[in-house]
C-alpha cells in the first residue's frame, strides 16, 4: 500500500538532522510531559519514533484517502449556500479522516490537547499532505494560526479557543481587502468598543480570504479612529458561532479548487481583542506572515514532489522512436533537474524549519522562566537566522513547484495538456504560491537587507567550514568559486548608489544567494547520504553555476542608464 512518507526516504531524512536534538529537548522542556501525559515521550529516540509513527499516519491518510479524492474535489469545488460556504464533499471525507488520525493542534501543547510537535515535522506534515491534494493542505495547514493566538493571546482565550482546534475546528485569517492586498497598512475593517456588551463589533468586508468560511477566524481591523496606517489596525478573534459575518462570494480560481476563497461581509459581528491594540500589523500579523509563508514552502515542496513523481513515471511508461522517453537526454535532462530542485528546496525548507523551532521554543521557555545569557544569545542567532530563510524558503520553493509542474506537463506531451492526467492539476494548482501569502517580488524585498548588510555572506562562510566526504570536495571548490561572483556582484550593486538600479537588480542577487546556499545544503546532505543526494548534488551545483556566472555577468556590465530601455511605460502615461 501507498505511503507518502514512508515511498520518499529524503523526507525522514531530515529528522536526523543535528540540530533535532537541540529542537527535541527544548520543545519537550526536559521531557516533563511524561509525569502527566501517556503519550508524551520519555527521551530524544522516544521523541523521534513518536514522530516518524505521526508521519507515517499521516502518509497512509494522504495516499489513501486525500489523493483518491483530489480529482472529484478539484471538478466540484466548495458551494455557496444562503449566506455560508460548504465544502466539497470529499473534502468533508478529508477532514474526517484527518480528524480521526488525531492530526489536528499539531503544534500546541499537550495540556490543550495538541501533539506538542515542532515546526520542522509540521513542514513534513503539509509536505506529506499537499503532495495529496494542495488545496486541502490549505484547509488543515491553517491550524497553525492558533501558533498566533497561543503567542499573544489571553490564557483565557488559550483554553477556549485551543482545544477546539486541536478536536478538529478550522481557522482563517482575514487580512485582505478589496483594496488592500499586499499593502496591509490600507486595511479599514472597522473594530469598535461596545461599551454596553462590552466586546468589539467588526464592520467591513474582507476579500480573498482563504478557508474564509471557518470555525475561528483571525481577524486584522482598524481599532483607532482616525488613523491610515499600520499603527491603527490590531487583531480580533472572530468565533462563528456568534454569527454576524457572512459569506458573499466565492471565488472561481484557476487552481487548488478545493480550497474556499471567500469574500466576506462582517456586521455588527462579536469579536475578542488579541493582545494589545496598535500591534495587529505591526507585530501580530507579522508572526502569522512568517508562519505562513513557510507553509506555503512545505505546499510547494509536495507539489515539486508530486511533479516529478508523476513525470518519472510516465518517462518510465512513454516510448517514442521505437525507446522509452526516460532514456532521452533532453528527457533525463529535465527531470534530473526536477530532482535536484525539489531535494535542494526540500533542504532549504528544512533547514529554515529548524531555525525557527530553535528560536520558538526559547520564546515559549520565556514566557515561564528568565532566558539564561547563552540562551538569550541562541534565541537572538536563530531568529536571525530564520528571518533571513524564511524569504528564500518561501520565495524560491515557491517557484521551483512552478518549474517542475510546467516539467512534468512537457514530459507528459500532448497527455499533459488533457484534463484526465494529473498534471494539469498540479500546473494550475502551483500557480497561486508564488502570489499569495507574499509574491516571489515581496520576498525579494524581505531579503534584499540580508544580502546588502552582509548576512548571507556571513552565513555562507561559515556553512563553508563544514566538512564534506573527498568526493564531494571538488563540488564544494566550484561553489567557492561563485562566492567570489557573488561578493563581487553585491559589490557593484551598493557601489552604484542608485535605489531604482538597486532594486531592478535585486531578484538577480536573491536568486544568486538562494543558488549558493541551497547548493552547500545539497552538498552536505550528500555527504551524510550519498544513495539519496549524490546524483541531485551534482545537478544542483551545474544549474548553480549556469545562473550565478549570468547573473554575475549580467550585473556587471549593467549601469543605470539601461533601464531607459526597460521601462515599458513612461511615467507620464502611466498616471
Amino acid at each position: 500500500m501507498s505511503n507518502y512518507y514512508t515511498d520518499h526516504p529524503e523526507i525522514g531524512f531530515h529528522l536526523n538532522h543535528p540540530l533535532m536534538q537541540r529542537i527535541v529537548d527544548l520543545k519537550e522542556r526536559n521531557y516533563e510531559d511524561k509525569e502527566h501525559f501517556e503519550d508524551a515521550p520519555v527521551n530524544y529516540e522516544d521523541a523521534i519514533e513518536n514522530y516518524r509513527r505521526i508521519l507515517e499516519i499521516t502518509g497512509d491518510v494522504a495516499a489513501n484517502v486525500i489523493e483518491p479524492n483530489a480529482e472529484a474535489v478539484d471538478a466540484e469545488g466548495p458551494h455557496l449556500d444562503n449566506g455560508r460556504m460548504r465544502y466539497a464533499s470529499k473534502t468533508l471525507d478529508n477532514l474526517d479522516a484527518t480528524r480521526k488520525a488525531g492530526l489536528w493542534g499539531v503544534s500546541m501543547p499537550r495540556r490543550y490537547g495538541g501533539l506538542n510537535l515542532p515546526n520542522t515535522v509540521f513542514s513534513m506534515l503539509s509536505e506529506v499532505i499537499s503532495s495529496a491534494d494542495a488545496g486541502f493542505q490549505n484547509i488543515w495547514s491553517l491550524q497553525s494560526c492558533i501558533d498566533t493566538l497561543y503567542e499573544f493571546g489571553s490564557e483565557e482565550q488559550r483554553a477556549k479557543y485551543i482545544p477546539r482546534i486541536c478536536e478538529g475546528e478550522t481557522m482563517s485569517m482575514d487580512l485582505t481587502e478589496p483594496d488592500a492586498g499586499s499593502d496591509l497598512q490600507r486595511v479599514m475593517l472597522k473594530a469598535s468598543f461596545d461599551e454596553q456588551e462590552n466586546c468589539w463589533r467588526l464592520n467591513g468586508v474582507k476579500r480573498f480570504i482563504t478557508n474564509g468560511d471557518s470555525d475561528i477566524h483571525l481577524v486584522l481591523a482598524r481599532s483607532e479612529d482616525g488613523t491610515r496606517d499600520g499603527r491603527g489596525l490590531s487583531m480580533f478573534i472572530y468565533d462563528k458561532r456568534n454569527g454576524g459575518v457572512d459569506v458573499r462570494h466565492i471565488e472561481h480560481k484557476l487552481g487548488i479548487h478545493g480550497s474556499p476563497t471567500c469574500e466576506l461581509v462582517y456586521k455588527n459581528a462579536k469579536a475578542e481583542l488579541c493582545g494589545s491594540t496598535r500591534m495587529g500589523l505591526i507585530k501580530y500579523v507579522m508572526a502569522l506572515m512568517n508562519g505562513a509563508r513557510l507553509g506555503i514552502a512545505a505546499q510547494s515542496v509536495g507539489v515539486e514532489q508530486e511533479a516529478y513523481n508523476e513525470a518519472l513515471a510516465y518517462a518510465k511508461d512513454r516510448s517514442q522512436f521505437g525507446k522509452k522517453i526516460i532514456t532521452m537526454p533532453a528527457v533525463f535532462d529535465m527531470l534530473s533537474r526536477m530532482k535536484a530542485k525539489l531535494d535542494a528546496g526540500r533542504s532549504l525548507l528544512y533547514q529554515t524549519a529548524r531555525y525557527v523551532d530553535i528560536y520558538k521554543a526559547l520564546e515559549d521557555i520565556a514566557r515561564d522562566r528568565k532566558l539564561t545569557p547563552e540562551e538569550r544569545q541562541e534565541m537572538k542567532k536563530y531568529t536571525r537566522l530564520a528571518d533571513a530563510f524564511t524569504p528564500l524558503s518561501k520565495g524560491i520553493n515557491s517557484e521551483y513547484a512552478n518549474q517542475n509542474a510546467y516539467d512534468a506537463i512537457s514530459i507528459h506531451g500532448g497527455s499533459g495538456f488533457i484534463m484526465e492526467y494529473k498534471s494539469q492539476r498540479l500546473y494550475r494548482d502551483a500557480r497561486i504560491f508564488s502570489i499569495y501569502e507574499g509574491t516571489t517580488q515581496l520576498q525579494v524585498v524581505a531579503a534584499i537587507r540580508y544580502i546588502t548588510n552582509g548576512t548571507y555572506l556571513e552565513i555562507i562562510r561559515e556553512m563553508l567550514g563544514n566538512e564534506v566526504c573527498d568526493c564531494l570536495q571538488p563540488l564544494r571548490d566550484r561553489v567557492l568559486r561563485l562566492v567570489g561572483l557573488y561578493e563581487k556582484a553585491i559589490e557593484t550593486v551598493k557601489a552604484a548608489d542608485n535605489q531604482e538600479l538597486h532594486d531592478f537588480l535585486g531578484r538577480r542577487l536573491y536568486n544568486m544567494t538562494a543558488d549558493i546556499i541551497e547548493s552547500l545544503l545539497i552538498i552536505d546532505d550528500a555527504s551524510r547520504a550519498p544513495e539519496l543526494f549524490a546524483k541531485s548534488a551534482n545537478v544542483f551545483v551545474r544549474m548553480a553555476e549556469e545562473e550565478v556566472i549570468g547573473h554575475a555577468a549580467y550585473i556587471e556590465q549593467f549601469k543605470a542608464e539601461d533601464l531607459v530601455h526597460f521601462r515599458a511605460v513612461e511615467a507620464s502615461e502611466a498616471e
